[in-house]
């Protein structure tokens, strides 16, 4: 080695120490997949979770981002297909090599789409998912932000028996594993209060005409009906029921239809006024998200349904790696699971499993203007 060669490679390492460690080596980006339903008849809650998971990424991106690095989005469209999901899950994982994942949002794409991102050591936040099974098979870097189908069927039954005084009560799913285990999850608890349904049946999605089923829901003189489901097939159903003459019968619905697009489904905001719905408490009304949504709606976007759930996700995944200091999911996970985290929904815990520590199902109901409304909740 040259005598000139070595002088000028010591003085490289000498500029380099001086100016520190960032001038060797730049902190790594870091993906982050988000994945639901950007087409199809679900697209609305797609959006949801892209506008969301883009404005948090963009805040902490603004703050120094994920242990020096920035927070890259990968958006993924599993437009609600389970098939579809695992081959969006297989992407994310293989091609794009994601650390985290937030979504899927139907539970029947979460569940396959989350054992692709377990065998990859991918950690994934589900804004959306509720079925039980999806925290329920020792899966140990599935987490949820929302609560599960087994604490929102009490809500839902409680509140038909406790407040609609329902008596003959037909439950209708969509045969999916969300709207069916919800269904089931509703009737189950109904059943325990003592008012078993007088109808159990399902429909399936994409269906549009339910003459034979509201007319069965007419024979059994039902007074609540509950679905178990998405919004496009909630608002025909409504739409029928109440065009076929059942205007009195009551209908309550779930966190499946948390979005403007019930009314259009339903063909206008007439068909929806009355609505039930149950759904987390409105994180739109709690201080820790005033910041947030004001800027949404200086923005022209309002943050309904599952946007700040989108939200808080990707500050749950931010929050593990940084807390890690690792971009490894599995790290970030047990980080998650000994630590509480701050979000725009307030301060998050979970258990062992995944499950947030602390549910808060509420009731809604829809208005003549085609909005929805948190209800005070039972004493």
């Amino acid at each position: 080695m040259s005598q000139t060669f070595y002088r000028k490679g010591f003085l490289a390492l000498a500029v380099a120490t001086a100016l520190g460690v960032s001038s060797f080596v730049q902190a790594a980006d870091i993906k982050i997949g988000v994945a639901g339903p950007m087409t199809g008849a679900n697209a609305s809650f797609g959006e949801q979770y892209m506008k969301g998971a883009q404005a948090a990424a963009d805040e902490i991106n603004a703050h120094g981002g994920v242990n020096g690095g920035k927070i890259i989005l990968v958006p993924g469209d599993d437009a609600c297909e389970p098939k579809q999901a695992v081959a969006v899950a297989n992407k994310l994982a293989d091609q794009d090599k994601v650390a985290g994942v937030v979504g899927h949002f139907c539970s029947s794409s979460t569940i396959p789409a989350s054992e692709v991102y377990g065998d990859a050591g991918v950690i994934a936040i589900t804004p959306g998912s509720t079925n039980p099974a999806v925290t329920e098979r020792g899966l140990t870097a599935m987490f949820r932000m929302c609560g599960r189908d087994d604490q929102q069927g009490i809500v839902a039954g409680d509140y038909i028996v406790d407040v609609l005084k329902g008596k003959k009560v037909a439950v209708i799913n969509d045969k999916d594993t969300y709207g069916k285990g919800l269904a089931d999850a509703t009737a189950k608890q109904l059943t325990a209060r003592g008012v078993k349904p007088v109808l159990e049946e399902g429909l399936t999605r994409g269906e549009k005409d339910f003459s034979a089923l509201v007319t069965k829901i007419r024979a059994a003189g039902a007074d609540v009906v509950y679905f178990g489901g998405l919004h496009p097939e909630a608002g025909p159903l409504v739409h029928q029921l109440r065009e076929q003459g059942l205007k009195d019968v009551k209908f309550m619905s779930d966190d499946g239809v948390v979005t403007d697009e019930l009314v259009t489904t339903a063909g206008g905001a007439q068909y929806v006024d009355g609505v039930y719905m149950t759904f987390g408490a409105d994180p739109r009304l709690l201080p820790d998200s005033k910041a947030v949504v004001d800027k949404f709606r200086k923005a022209g976007y309002e943050p309904e349904g599952y946007t700040l759930y989108a939200y808080a996700s990707i500050q749950a995944l931010a929050a593990g790696f940084n807390g890690a200091k690792s971009d490894k999911g599995e790290d970030a996970a047990k980080w998650l699971k000994a630590n509480p985290v701050q979000t725009v929904m307030g301060t998050k815990t979970w258990d062992a499993k995944g499950d947030l520590k602390v549910s808060d199902y509420v009731v809604y109901q829809w208005d003549k203007d085609g909005k929805y409304h948190q209800l005070e909740k039972q004493k």
